[in-house]
């Protein structure tokens, strides 16, 4: 992986609440709940160093100018079907963002990711996007996704995820060396299934409720 460009955030509610989502007996709606109070906590984190643009205003006593982001150049693209678990959240801090979505499967056999659906904003030169996945195991279905978006060519990409392993980190970087992920957690290592340890189960199955 390529240090530089992985933020690991730090935030004592963002540890707090990830810790609670990883206990096992934690319920639908409350791993839900969870999920989008951390997608908003790191949609402020990742929207940091967004550019902005001057915007004139009249406060009560007089005219000025104030720096806004313009929220509609900002596009979340979740990799289904776990990566929507994330987007509400974030559509709190940036309700302007445009929504686009990438869906990939693991194949189970070879773990690569096979490419099933694909829709984005029109223009996405103007536009950085923000991937989102709750999980970086592998590296497969991350670096899939942002060598898709590549080919539309928008302005700028990171990935976003609440855990990653350092195999997934390495291979990730290995093919995208220069675009950043942020994550709230660097696990341990992968198991023999591809699954990250400690991790917390299967996110898609645990935000929906199909396991």
């Amino acid at each position: 992986m390529n240090p530089a460009l992985v933020h690991e955030l730090s935030h004592a509610l963002i540890r707090h609440k990830l810790t609670l989502m990883r206990e096992k007996d934690r319920s639908t709606s409350g791993f839900r709940r969870l999920l989008k109070e951390i997608a908003l906590l790191m949609a402020y984190e990742l929207t940091r160093d967004m550019p902005t643009s001057e915007f004139e205003i009249e406060t009560p006593l007089e005219k000025t100018t104030g720096r806004v982001i313009d929220g509609k150049k900002t596009v979340l693209v979740p990799i289904l079907r776990a990566g929507l678990g994330l987007v509400d959240g974030m559509l709190e801090v940036v309700p302007g963002a445009r929504v686009g979505h990438i869906g990939l499967y693991r194949d189970p056999q070879t773990l690569a990711a096979v490419e099933y659906y694909f829709k984005v904003p029109e223009h996405m030169d103007e536009r950085d996007v923000i991937v989102l996945d709750p999980m970086l195991a592998t590296g497969h279905s991350a670096a899939a996704a942002v060598t898709r978006l590549k080919a539309v060519r928008p302005r700028s990409i990171r990935f976003a995820c609440l855990l990653a392993a350092p195999e997934g980190l390495a291979h990730f970087h290995g093919v995208h060396p220069e675009v950043p992920v942020t994550t709230c957690a660097i696990d341990r290592e992968l198991n023999d299934h591809g699954y990250i340890l400690p991790g917390l189960g299967d996110a898609g199955d645990r935000i929906f409720g199909t396991k």
